[in-house]
């Protein structure tokens, strides 16, 4: 699957977006007023994939635009890699009422990557805060072994994501890091 051409860009105000709330938070901290601004945003999960004839973890490619504006601004003169492009572990948000976190990243695994695993196969490792300093979202990490027996579709995400899949492996010839 080839990435698609990133152009046009340009930047507005979000309004009334269904992602993301900006708000101020204003409280007293051992007696001194402060305010603090912080975006109101969903919680997430996230599957750490384990391809185990390929030996190698699956992960996503896609373009954010937020990393895309940070790394515009930097210019960073060396960067070696498509700006706006980055390397994750498959994930998606939590905003689908009535379904268990585990049934949500079934349905990235089987959406993102394309494999279908069984729920009983999708193993909870922790679960922890992400952007504390701005959204505080939670984020719940999940692992599941894979194989081609378990693949239905070619992956690459609904509504036009652009996801590509990545498969890394990460042992040198000593079986370590």
């Amino acid at each position: 699957m080839a990435l698609k051409e990133i152009s046009n860009i340009r930047f507005c105000s979000c309004h009334d977006s269904q992602y993301i709330k900006p708000k101020r938070m204003l409280f007293c901290e051992n007696g001194k007023e402060r305010s603090w601004d912080i975006i109101e945003a969903h919680d997430s999960v996230a599957i750490l994939l384990y391809h185990q004839p390929k030996d190698s973890f699956v992960m996503v490619k896609q373009f954010r635009p937020a990393v895309y504006l940070k790394e515009s601004t930097r210019k960073t003169p060396n960067l070696k890699v498509e700006l706006g492009y980055t390397f994750e572990l498959c994930a998606g948000i939590t905003d689908k009422a009535g379904k268990s976190l585990k049934k949500i990243a079934q349905e990235e695994i089987l959406e993102e990557c394309g494999y279908e695993i069984p729920l009983e196969n999708i193993h909870k490792i922790t679960e922890f805060y992400s952007s504390v300093g701005f959204a505080g979202s939670k984020q719940t990490l999940f692992f599941a072994t894979i194989d081609e027996s378990c693949r239905q579709n070619q992956g690459g995400g609904i509504d036009d994501e652009n996801i590509k899949i990545i498969s890394f492996c990460f042992w040198n010839e000593n079986r370590s890091l």
